[in-house]
């Protein structure tokens, strides 16, 4: 045991020398709080390469990707880089923002606004910060809308670069998605937490980490493993892990939260903790003993890539699940799958669209034999902890259902910023007997650069899932240079040619398939014979080293009559020498049955590259394990009787034949 101690402590060491001069902390700018900045730097982001995928953003990490930004973007760049001289001082106020509005109509909670109801007439919100070392920041901070008050932001941080601890209200966000996070987002008012994390990547492969626990607000309605209530504070626990391989642009990332606790559902060790972690299948089914015994589960894979050239975008994914799929740990069921694309440059326009599914199920979780039930939900403040859908129900109704986001920003020639934003959501009625209306919501957004501040003007108007109607007119004023350029040193933006082996590629031909179903466990499974369909996929990709190229794509094919849409998260191509390649891929697929299944899917193949000037010769093999769909539609056996599961299986495989032509 002491050579094994000793072996480990000898490699941690080895792991650190790279940073025996390492950096210190670093502060963070405003998570949806100070809006104006957090889009110039996503878009500064964009254009210098980094793949952002866990949020609030490092001011350090926007520094350090300013000099590429700058090739691309120089006026963008310099106003960003002066929003940034309020993050690189030892005292500074970082932000103050005042609104006032007028408002009418429904108390819709507004999507990520930590907790903000469409009826708040005013928001006060800042930060400030003193950095005595440069290993050590204490930052102040705070929001406030009617009803309710947070120190969001008040926090101290310690330690460096590779291992950066921050104890306070410190907020979370796990996901490339700008409008949305499955996992952990600001729909609900901050948790007090304490954070371990790295804002500079380790090692060639660029690894990323960061690890919480959080304490939830009170509830009174927390279910022990017999079913009796007991009162507390549950916690909520999360680990991100991820790479992003040096000057990719691609970065991968898998995350874990759990939920346990509260009052007399506590004791939990740290070794029973880590064993539900690493055995979630087993810990939900026939348990892990009583220092084992946790709430909820909930698991996510990220991806992002940005594509650059004259008019570079990020193309993003997060495919999450809140419970197992078959028995096998590494599959999700009820899922919820979300994309984004962004273009953060084209001509004076900025364009982002987002959009999610997700299954039944989400933060609702009741107590069995072996798992901790809660009956607020997985929520905070009863507000949900992830995506905004969660306030956009029943309380309690854990429906399915669809949003979409989409959202323009425009620079006229006056100067400033106007944006507008639409979003829309649906509560799917064959998972609820609530009835339902599409909910619409809009917003457009005037900000203006006066003196040292931004001063604008947002309206806001939309219909919630109930069919009540809301209006809000608000005026703001925000501390900062988010919109002003140093117009003396900026100098035009140019051009930026396409690196070698950066292509878009549409693929067209067609796909051999068979399924084979699992409906119930008491039915046997029915495999179908060989089908053929029509296979069509879109693309981007990028060379990451002389031989090797990763990117992402979406394809649809036609499966036995019905339409299967994939997301390759990751894609990746090795050239070998002469013509031919190997690709390897994989991600989630969306199977269009009765009610959609989800699930993951993996594959690989060969191509004969420019068999012609720009058109490639394909084929690869793809297999979907366990796309997971509810038995939830009338004439579909449901109940006990029907099984231990009430989920549907479909195993699909599918082989590939197409050209592909590069742009």
């Amino acid at each position: 045991m002491t050579t094994r101690r000793g072996s480990l402590l000898l490699g941690l060491l080895a792991a650190l020398q790279p940073h025996a001069y390492a950096r210190g902390v670093t502060p963070y700018l405003p998570l949806n709080l100070d809006p104006e900045v957090e889009r110039e730097v996503e878009r500064v982001l964009i254009l210098g390469g980094k793949p952002v995928m866990t949020r609030p953003i490092p001011a350090a990490v926007v520094l350090d990707a300013l000099p590429k930004a700058c090739e691309v973007d120089a006026v963008l760049c310099s106003r960003v880089r002066r929003a940034l001289k309020q993050y690189m001082q030892d005292t500074a106020v970082e932000f103050t923002s005042v609104a006032g509005a007028i408002t009418n109509g429904s108390k819709t909670v507004m999507p990520n606004q930590h907790g903000e109801t469409a009826q708040s007439p005013f928001q006060v919100a800042g930060g400030a910060y003193i950095q005595p070392s440069a290993y050590a920041l204490v930052n102040v901070g705070g929001v406030a809308y009617q009803g309710r008050e947070r120190a969001t932001g008040s926090l101290i941080s310690l330690g460096f670069d590779w291992a950066q601890l921050d104890l306070g209200f410190r907020d979370h966000w796990w996901s490339p998605m700008t409008d949305s996070a499955m996992l952990i987002s600001t729909q609900a008012p901050t948790m007090p937490s304490v954070t371990l994390s790295n804002y500079d990547p380790l090692t060639r492969l660029g690894l990323q980490y960061e690890v919480f626990a959080a304490r939830m607000s009170y509830s009174d309605k927390i279910e022990l493993t017999n079913g009796n209530l007991t009162r507390g504070y549950p916690k909520f626990a999360g680990l991100h892990l991820g790479i992003e391989p040096g000057n990719s642009g691609w970065s991968l990332a898998a995350n874990r939260i759990l939920v346990f606790g509260g009052g007399a559902a506590g004791g939990q060790s740290i070794s029973g903790i880590l064993r539900a972690f690493f055995n979630a299948t087993q810990c939900q089914t026939t348990g892990c003993g009583t220092t084992a015994i946790i709430g909820k589960q909930e698991a996510s894979l990220t991806s992002r890539f940005i594509f650059p050239g004259s008019v570079p975008f990020s193309v993003y994914f997060e495919f999450a699940g809140n419970d197992t799929a078959g028995g096998n740990r590494l599959l999700f069921s009820k899922t919820d799958l979300s994309a984004g694309i962004h273009f953060p440059r084209v001509g004076p326009f900025d364009v982002t669209y987002e959009f999610s599914e997700w299954q039944p199920t989400w933060y609702v979780h009741h107590h069995s034999a072996v798992q901790t039930g809660y009956g607020d939900g997985i929520t905070n403040y009863l507000l949900s902890i992830g995506h905004w859908f969660g306030d956009q129900r029943v309380f309690g109704d854990a429906v399915g259902g669809q949003s979409n986001m989409l959202r323009v920003g425009w620079e006229p020639r006056l100067g400033g910023l106007l944006e507008a934003q639409l979003r829309s959501l649906t509560n799917d009625s064959f998972y609820s007997a609530s009835a339902y209306r599409h909910e619409n919501m809009g917003s457009l957004t005037y900000s203006h650069p006066w003196k040292d501040y931004v001063l604008g003007a947002e309206i806001d108007y939309g219909r919630d899932v109930f069919g009540a109607h809301y209006t809000r007119l608000t005026g703001f004023l925000r501390y900062g240079d988010a919109l002003r350029s140093d117009v003396d040193s900026a100098e035009e933006s140019g051009e930026v040619p396409r690196p070698d082996h950066a292509e878009i590629f549409v693929d067209a031909g067609v796909v051999a398939n068979r399924v084979l179903a699992a409906i119930t466990t008491i039915t046997p499974r029915v495999e179908s014979g060989t089908s053929y369909g029509a296979h069509v996929a879109l693309g981007a990709r990028r060379a990451v080293s002389e031989r090797q190229d990763v990117g992402v794509a979406v394809e649809a094919d036609d499966i036995q009559g019905l339409s299967l849409v994939g997301a390759r998260i990751l894609d990746y191509r090795y050239r070998f020498t002469g013509p031919l390649a190997l690709n390897l891929f994989g991600g989630a697929a969306r199977y269009a049955n009765a009610t959609p299944a989800y699930g993951f899917y993996l594959g690989g193949g060969l191509q004969w590259r420019d068999l012609m000037p720009h058109w490639d010769l394909g084929i690869d093999y793809r297999y979907a394990a366990k796309l997971d769909r509810l038995r939830v539609l009338p004439g579909e056996c449901q109940g006990p009787q029907c099984g231990y599961r009430p989920d549907a299986y479909y195993d699909v495989s599918m082989g590939t034949l197409y050209v592909s032509r590069k742009f």
